[in-house]
């Protein structure tokens, strides 16, 4: 392993313990300030905040436990979005609980052999599959939630369909959901603030600089699985057998 790999190794090392350090602090002085009323965040907010917040850090590491806390984290938000009329939004959180149980199972057993999924590129198919679906899926969402008096029907629709087909991709593993999650985030925190929930609008800010992260992260991740085949395969005892027979 060169120098520079290990140096870059440290330094990623470093910026991770910084987040989680800034993530439990932050978490901290909020369920402090929301219990004792100092901030005017309701703890349902606070702890869809925390529990959003450590759910993304654990899907930039790969961690398993990402799916278990993102379970949590939509029981929060699925309160929360009732009390604000964001129709769609809380709707989107229900189908997040069914794909994060389906999610947990295919990163555990979605492999090779029924192993661990790796991280993997969409083909041109699933994409163009899957961007058709979400254009015919946000018309027809957007003209339901205007018949039942949606506060914001067109970006409420968008983005819940942005984040269903970036939450398929993310069950499969693959790298393109990570562009689909940063776009949702940048409408959703235009939307959050326009509707008074400035606590969600951060931490959605906060959700694109981290996917920001998470995508050099699965980047770093695939570049180094298929290293690790190349050398595997370069190295097969069916290859040196064939060398040597040869």
């Amino acid at each position: 392993m060169s120098s520079i790999t290990v140096a870059t190794s440290r330094q990623g090392n470093k910026f991770r313990l910084f987040v989680w350090l800034a993530i439990t602090l932050a978490s901290l002085i909020l369920l402090i300030g929301s219990l004792a009323k100092w901030i005017p965040f309701g703890l349902v907010e606070v702890i869809g905040f925390i529990s959003g917040a450590v759910c993304v850090m654990l899907t930039v590491e790969e961690n398993i436990w990402n799916w278990p806390i993102g379970l949590v984290n939509n029981v929060f938000f699925v309160i929360l979005f009732a009390g604000q009329r964001l129709y769609a939004d809380m709707g989107l959180q229900i189908v997040y609980i069914v794909l994060g149980v389906i999610g947990w199972y295919q990163w555990l057993h979605g492999g090779e052999n029924h192993g661990k999924l790796k991280v993997r590129t969409s083909g041109l198919l699933e994409l163009a599959v899957v961007g058709f679906i979400g254009c015919v899926s946000t018309v027809g969402m957007t003209l339901f939630l205007r018949s039942v008096n949606d506060s914001a029907p067109f970006l409420d629709a968008f983005t819940t369909v942005l984040s269903l087909m970036a939450q398929y991709l993310l069950t499969r593993k693959a790298i393109e959901n990570w562009y689909l999650w940063m776009t949702a985030d940048i409408i959703y925190v235009g939307l959050y603030i326009y509707k008074g929930l400035t606590l969600t609008a951060i931490l959605y800010a906060l959700f694109f600089a981290m996917c920001i992260g998470g995508l050099r992260a699965w980047m770093k991740s695939k570049a180094s699985g298929q290293h690790k085949v190349a050398i595997s395969g370069a190295t097969s005892p069916e290859k040196s057998v064939r060398i040597q027979g040869s």
